[in-house]
C-alpha cells in the first residue's frame, strides 16, 4: 500500500485534481483500489470513467446537486453516498462545502471479489447507478474504518484492505446485476493452521500486515480467511493484530529500555505520534507517561 504519488490512472481522481476540488488524502492498496478524501465547493464537474467510483459524503453536501434530465436536482448530506458505474456520465454542481471520500475500483476487482467468494467468475458485473441514496452498512464500513484510521500509517494496513473488501463484497451483493448471497461459514481455521498464523503475525508486528499475506499463510481467499478466523478467534484479523501491538508496546513500555520511538516501529507503527495516540485510545495515557508511572513506583 502506499500513498499517492500521482500516477494511480483513475480518471474520475485526475478529473477532480483539475477543478477545484481539495485532495486532503490517499492510498492504494495493494490491490490496486485506491482511496481518495476530498473537499469542494462551488465547481461543476462532469465525471466519465473507464472504472468505478464510490462516492461516500462525509460532511455538508447539502447544496450539492445532480442534473438530471428534469433539472439539477439535489438530496445530499452526510452518509449519502454516490455510486457511478464505469461508462455512466454524470454531472454535480457543488454549490457550498462538501466533504467525500471516493474509493475506485475496476471491473477486473469486481470479478476478483467474485471469484474469489463465490467462485464464478461471470463475464461482467455490471453496477446499479445510484445517486444521494442510504445505506446503512457502507455508512458503518466507511465511517468505522476509514474515517477513523490514518491512511498512510503502515499499522493500519490491514484494516483498509479489509474495509475496501467488505465494500466491494456489499456493493456486488446489492448493487450489481449478480446479487449473489454470502456463502455460510464452515466452521473456523484449523487448529494448525491458526497456531502458524498467529505465529506468524508475532513475528511479524513490525511489518506492514495485510490481509493478503495472512491469507496466503493459511492458503485460503481473504475473505475466506478473514470470516474463518473471526470464527476461531472471536475477532476479525485486524482488530486481534492491533491486540498484539499494543500488548507488545505495553510489555516494552514497562520494561524501560528502549526509546519509544523504536518501541513504535518494532510494533508496526511509522509514525510515533500516530502510536502514541493509538496507545492513548487502548491505555487511557501515552506511553511516556505509563513509563513515568512506571519509573516512580519502581
Amino acid at each position: 500500500m502506499k500513498q499517492w504519488q500521482g500516477d494511480m490512472g483513475y480518471h474520475a481522481f485526475e478529473n477532480l485534481r483539475q477543478h477545484k476540488a481539495v485532495l486532503h488524502d490517499s492510498v492504494q492498496l495493494n490491490s490496486g483500489v485506491q482511496l481518495a478524501s476530498w473537499s469542494n465547493k462551488h465547481d461543476t464537474i462532469t465525471q466519465m470513467s473507464d472504472h468505478h467510483t464510490l462516492s461516500l459524503y462525509v460532511a455538508d453536501g447539502y447544496e450539492t446537486y445532480h442534473k438530471t434530465r428534469q433539472g439539477w436536482k439535489n438530496g445530499g448530506g452526510p452518509d449519502r453516498f454516490c455510486l457511478m458505474p464505469e461508462q455512466s456520465e454524470s454531472t454535480w454542481d457543488v454549490r457550498a462545502d462538501l466533504s467525500f471520500v471516493h474509493l475506485y475500483c475496476t471491473s477486473a476487482h469486481l470479478r476478483a471479489i467474485g471469484e474469489e467468494i463465490w467462485d464464478r467468475n461471470p463475464a461482467s458485473i455490471q453496477l446499479d447507478e445510484r445517486t444521494f441514496a442510504e445505506d446503512v452498512h457502507i455508512t458503518q464500513l466507511y465511517r468505522q474504518f476509514l474515517l477513523n484510521n490514518a491512511w498512510g500509517e503502515q499499522a493500519n494496513h490491514l484494516v483498509l484492505t479489509t474495509a475496501s473488501t467488505l465494500l466491494l463484497t456489499h456493493i456486488v451483493q446489492h448493487y450489481s446485476t449478480v446479487q449473489w448471497k454470502l456463502p455460510p461459514v464452515k466452521g473456523g481455521l484449523a487448529p494448525v493452521v491458526l497456531r502458524q498464523t498467529m505465529e506468524w503475525i508475532e513475528h511479524h508486528l513490525d511489518t506492514s500486515i495485510t490481509l493478503d499475506k495472512l491469507a496466503a499463510q493459511a492458503g485460503l481467499s481473504e475473505f475466506h480467511f478473514a470470516r474463518m478466523f473471526r470464527q476461531s478467534v472471536g475477532v476479525a484479523p485486524h482488530q486481534y493484530v492491533m491486540q498484539r501491538r499494543m500488548i507488545k508496546a505495553e510489555q516494552l513500555v514497562k520494561a524501560g529500555q528502549l526509546p519509544l520511538t523504536d518501541i513504535a516501529l518494532q510494533c508496526g507503527f511509522s509514525s510515533s505520534s500516530h502510536f502514541s495516540n493509538r496507545f492513548r485510545a487502548v491505555y487511557g495515557c501515552t506511553p511516556s507517561a505509563m513509563r513515568a508511572l512506571g519509573a516512580r513506583q519502581a
